[in-house]
């Protein structure tokens, strides 16, 4: 007899015994021993999610470099690619059957597969085909020669590939035609999405160059598609009869879809508000689940199922900027997500190993040659032939030579179909490669930004060819004629206006006061069914005689140019909206061109999608192009460049002052800007007059949209402004910037609503011990005389409204704290009326050290700062920056008056102006510094 020990020992191995059918599967993985990088078929997600992993993470890290020489996101996933297959890492032992498994790579291409039917979904809704439509002329002409020549010299070298390579392994019979078809194609192909980036990356989609290529790009992508469509549909089809009856079902499903399908479409989005407000969740779906469904068909047809997603992209109305809207939902997970694995793909099958005998070389040569010189010859032929200059012409045919990601869709879907082997399919991808890179560096060298300004003054008829100007127009319509204008005129008439949402008010309040005529020349009106004809006749000539007074005054009224820039990122919806900005309605230029029409200035406006390193230069061209006379530039109020987000959030979050690439922008701009140039610190002009020392309230713990929205301190109403009268400051220093700002002074003071006091500050030897005498008695001279002159020439109309003064120090205070003394008795008094005004100048003739103290004297702004809190050390001579105890991060770089100023507490905005030069007159100074310091002085 057992005994009890004995049998439930027995049982107890026989539960655990490793034969044992019924042992469940160890659900501890790596904790029970199991190997992560081995790949389970009943547990695929692991190896899938390291491949996913190590794709996206080494396809990124290859993009950085790329990225600072303009090279497109599909270039470092293909060679991340080819670094990881057996090319170079694939020849590591045990990398490929440990990382890249064959078992695991059905689950890698049905997810790439799925990805690049979204892709191509989004390459239909990018492909506008109003663009083909508006330039058809010349689109069919660089298109049709941009395809025909290429496909001409494709099929003639696919007759060597075809003898050389079609017996390799991988690759199934066919007939020459059908070859050549393909290789016809993969030479004539251009790769649309990668043409948008790169037109928009440098700035020509405006130009017309840009248009043509875009147009010509859009042709191009669809005869493409459709002929790589039949190429497909031959080689599945068993028999010719049979492929007969494929594209013959492709023609009825594309007229399908293009009629009843999309007219339908379009009806339901207009019903249900979608295309005016954007896809709903519900829209979403639908459209998704058209695209699964038409890819399905496509696949199951013969077809590739890439089609169908292409087809669906094409019948979405662009109307409203819906096809951006729809492309921002979707955009992220195909980019970022499905579409390296595809490429990256590509880079795995592709075997530098293959290209190992001459005769592979010969043809590698001969591929690129003609894809490059195909493409470039008809292109460009084409377009000279459209009555455009050489380097023009030239320059769109190195533009349609662009393969890119396009090109490599369609080798793979031949690779797939097994009409290339792997030897021709890498042959291709290095001229896939090759193209694409040179395409930027060539195009750029061609057709540099020097060269289209003198191409666009030339057709304008404003120089020669060879860069001599041309005698003006009588009536000084010319840009010499302009500019002898500038020279002579001392009042702003063109003004181009950053526009940003966070500072619109006062920006509004600005340009009312420099030329909006509210309440002049208003004829009261009687209803002309209620009024005698002679009253009618009255109330028209009164009219007729107020508009011709009003057009005999004003001669040259302000033209303001709105400028709202929306930054270029790296999302196709992005590039769309470049392709399609006359048909995005931006609300703030709307707005602005209603404030326009209220206060009878006259404005344009327009929206620009750039880089957000390329702000300062767009906003300086604008204005030279537009010969404006002044550059309005708000500080940013949240401290971003950017307005992207929540800008309640980023408000509170932000320091208000210290946005660092705020900064640079608005220091690049005043280094780069031809023309005068004013920046504009908003606090409480033209609105809530909002006290400096008034806290914000304070956040708890954490941050939600919620928890912001819903304090009701913004919900109570705020009292209109029923004094709408200012009071400018300005302390006159001397120097070309003070100058232009006493000018424009004088030029707001003609509002009636505007006082001024002009205060020169007489800063001699005499009157400041601490400054050196280095500023030259002569400029002092024309500094004073200059003043003086426009005191004594005052209009009757201005001259109550206006004083001139002079501070001459009596004693040993320093001076920055007498200015302060005099500015806070005069700026910011009235709390209720609608906000006062301090303009400086950026640049002065005297050493910044000029306002500091004399030596062994206490530091004045301590004793001059309100409360004595401590805010930023700003440094002249190093231009290094720090704060101390409880700092407010004020901005540098704007000269020493205007940061003593903003560091001071005055309530009063502060509009800093530079007249334009090269010089920045203000940080030469030799070992100044502005210390502001706590207020016990230390």
């Amino acid at each position: 007899m057992s005994s009890p020990t004995h049998l439930l020992s027995t049982a107890s191995s026989a539960v655990v015994s490793p034969t044992s059918t019924s042992r469940a599967t160890p659900q501890g993985g790596i904790l029970e021993g199991g190997n992560p990088s081995h790949y389970d078929p009943k547990n695929p997600i692991v190896v899938f999610i390291i491949q996913v992993a190590i794709i996206v993470i080494f396809c990124r890290l290859l993009h950085y470099p790329l990225s600072k020489i303009r090279q497109p996101r599909v270039i470092a996933e293909v060679i991340g690619g080819i670094l990881l297959g057996p090319s170079v890492m694939g020849r590591i032992p045990g990398f490929t059957n440990a990382i890249f498994p064959s078992a695991s790579m059905a689950n890698l291409n049905n997810t790439a597969n799925l990805g690049l039917v979204l892709f191509l979904f989004l390459v239909g809704l990018e492909a506008d085909m109003r663009l083909l439509m508006s330039n058809w002329r010349v689109a069919l002409g660089v298109g049709a020669a941009g395809m025909i020549l290429p496909f001409g010299l494709g099929c003639g070298i696919a007759y060597g590939l075809y003898n050389e390579f079609r017996a390799e392994p991988g690759t199934v019979p066919i007939g020459f035609g059908v070859y050549m078809l393909f290789i016809g194609v993969a030479m004539a192909i251009t790769a649309f999405p990668v043409l948008c980036r790169i037109l928009t990356e440098l700035k020509l989609l405006s130009t017309p160059v840009g248009m043509i290529v875009l147009s010509a790009g859009v042709g191009n992508d669809v005869t493409g598609w459709i002929l790589l469509a039949l190429c497909v549909a031959l080689v599945n089809a068993g028999s010719g009869i049979s492929a007969l009856w494929v594209f013959l079902t492709c023609v009825g499903y594309v007229l399908f879809l293009v009629y009843p399908i999309r007219l339908s479409f379009r009806w339901f989005l207009i019903r249900t508000g979608n295309l005016q407000n954007g896809p709903s969740q519900g829209v979403i779906a639908m459209t998704l689940l058209m695209v699964l469904i038409s890819a399905w068909f496509t696949q199951v047809i013969g077809v590739h199922a890439i089609f169908g997603g292409f087809l669906i992209g094409l019948i979405c109305p662009h109307d409203g900027g819906f096809a951006i809207k729809l492309t921002e939902k979707i955009e992220d997970l195909v980019t970022v997500l499905f579409l390296p694995l595809y490429f990256a793909l590509s880079g795995l099958n592709t075997n530098l190993g293959l290209l190992d005998n001459g005769i592979t070389w010969a043809y590698v040569f001969g591929v690129m040659a003609i894809a490059f010189f195909g493409k470039i010859i008809g292109g460009t032929l084409a377009a000279r032939a459209s009555k455009l200059v050489w380097r023009e012409s030239l320059t769109i045919g190195v533009l349609m030579s662009c393969k890119g990601l396009v090109e490599l869709i369609v080798l793979n879907i031949g690779l797939q179909a097994r009409i290339l082997s792997t030897r021709t399919f890498t042959i291709f991808v290095v001229m896939a490669l090759a193209t694409t890179f040179a395409t930027t560096p060539l195009t750029t060298a061609l057709y540099p930004p020097w060269y289209q300004k003198k191409l666009e003054a030339w057709k304008r008829g404003e120089i020669d060819w060879d860069g001599n100007k041309l005698a003006g127009d009588e009536d000084g319509n010319s840009k010499d004629g302009v500019a002898v204008q500038k020279l002579q005129k001392t009042q702003i008439h063109r003004l181009l206006v950053y526009l940003r949402l966070d500072i619109l008010p006062s920006l509004f309040t600005f340009i009312s006061l420099l030329g909006g005529r509210d309440g002049e020349n208003v004829v009261p009106k009687v209803h002309p069914l209620k009024a005698p004809s002679e009253t009618n006749e009255n109330n028209k000539e009164a009219s007729t005689d107020g508009q011709a007074s009003l057009v005999a005054r004003s001669k040259r009224p302000l033209e303001v140019h709105g400028l709202r820039m929306i930054e270029l990122t790296e999302r196709t919806s992005s590039v769309m909206q470049v392709s399609e900005i006359d048909d995005v309605r931006d609300p703030i230029v709307n707005v602005f061109h209603t404030f326009g029409h209220l206060h009878q200035v006259a404005v344009s406006g327009e929206v620009a999608v750039v880089p957000e390193d390329s702000y300062a230069e767009t906003l300086v061209g604008k204005a030279s192009d537009r010969s404006s006379d002044m550059l309005l530039l708000p500080w940013s109020e949240n401290g971003n460049i950017s307005e992207a987000g929540d800008s309640l959030m980023a408000g509170i979050i932000n320091n208000p002052a210290g946005g660092g690439a705020y900064q640079h922008f608005v220091m690049d701009t005043l280094t780069h800007s031809t023309c005068n140039t004013a920046i504009l610190f908003n606090r409480g002009f033209g609105g809530r007059n909002r006290n400096n020392n008034e806290e914000r309230p304070k956040l708890r713990h954490t941050i939600s949209g919620i928890s912001l929205r819903s304090s009701h301190r913004d919900a109570i109403p705020t009292a209109p402004i029923t004094d709408r009268s200012h009071h400018i400051f300005m302390p006159f220093f001397g120097g070309v910037d003070d100058r232009v700002a006493l000018r424009f002074v004088l030029q707001l003071a003609h509002n009636s609503n505007v006082t001024a006091t002009v205060l020169y500050v007489n800063i001699s030897p005499s009157t400041d011990t601490t400054q050196d005498s280095t500023h030259p008695p002569e400029e002092q001279g024309e500094d004073r005389s200059f003043f003086t002159s426009l005191s004594d020439s005052l209009a009757p109309n201005i001259e109550p409204r206006v004083l001139f003064d002079t501070l001459i120090p009596a004693d040993r205070r320093p001076i920055k704290e007498i200015l302060l003394e005099r500015i806070k008795s005069e700026v910011g008094r009235s709390v209720l009326n609608a906000g006062d005004l301090i303009v400086v100048g950026r640049r002065h003739s005297y050493p910044p050290n000029s306002l500091q103290t004399a030596s062994g004297t206490p530091n004045a702004m301590a004793r001059a700062s309100p409360e004595g809190n401590g805010v930023s050390h700003v440094s002249h001579s190093t231009g290094a920056s720090h704060s101390s105890t409880g700092g407010t991060g004020q901005p540098q770089g704007l000269g020493e008056v205007a940061e003593v100023m903003l560091a001071s507490g005055v309530r009063g905005s502060v509009l800093v102006i530079q007249a334009p030069g090269a010089a920045d007159v203000a940080a030469v100074a030799t070992g100044s510094t502005i210390a502001v310091t706590n207020g016990n002085g230390s």
